[in-house]
């Protein structure tokens, strides 16, 4: 487009009082693009007015919030691997320091009690803790296995393997809550 547009603009040599028109009717060609440039007072004007008001001059709908977009099975698997293991940095973190700021035997000690403080407490706190190690480590041996076949990395295995993943990480966090 570009090239096409040079071919319309006459020379500067071939310039004289005869051809500027046709010379100024090639640059409102070249400049006549649909663009939108803002000085400062309709810069000032747009920052004012509400966004759905903008949207609406335009009859152009909002565009749809997060809420209501459905992510994929495979965005939400990763992104739980991610949460995972955010998760267990974490906890670790806190039980190093508690070790450190309570003293020997102070994780012990909270452990043993959140144990014998009732049955759903404990067995969500067990949920709680063997979740994301199950899932995080589940989630680890899926990427090796995709690292050394890579074969399998299609659309319909991704999926099928988040299915897997979530399920079995559920299944064998709940096989620890008899533990």
């Amino acid at each position: 487009m570009l090239s096409s547009t040079r071919r319309l603009l006459p020379s500067a040599s071939s310039l004289t009082s005869n051809n500027c028109s046709i010379a100024s009717r090639a640059t409102s060609l070249m400049f006549s693009r649909g663009m939108t440039i803002l000085s400062k007072e309709s810069a000032a004007e747009f920052k004012k007015e509400n966004y759905n008001a903008r949207m609406a001059k335009t009859r152009r709908p909002v565009s749809p919030h997060v809420t209501i977009y459905s992510f994929p099975i495979c965005a939400l698997a990763s992104i739980t691997t991610r949460v995972t293991g955010c998760a267990l940095s974490f906890g670790a973190a806190g039980l190093g320091a508690l070790e450190i700021i309570g003293g020997n035997g102070a994780a012990l000690s909270l452990m043993s009690d959140i144990g014998n403080s009732g049955l759903v407490l404990s067995s969500g706190a067990k949920f709680a803790v063997a979740f994301p190690i199950v899932y995080h480590y589940l989630g680890g041996l899926r990427h090796l296995v995709w690292d050394n076949a890579p074969e399998m990395l299609t659309n319909m295995d991704v999926e099928k393997t988040s299915y897997g993943l979530i399920g079995a990480s559920v299944l064998v966090s709940g096989a620890a809550l008899v533990v």
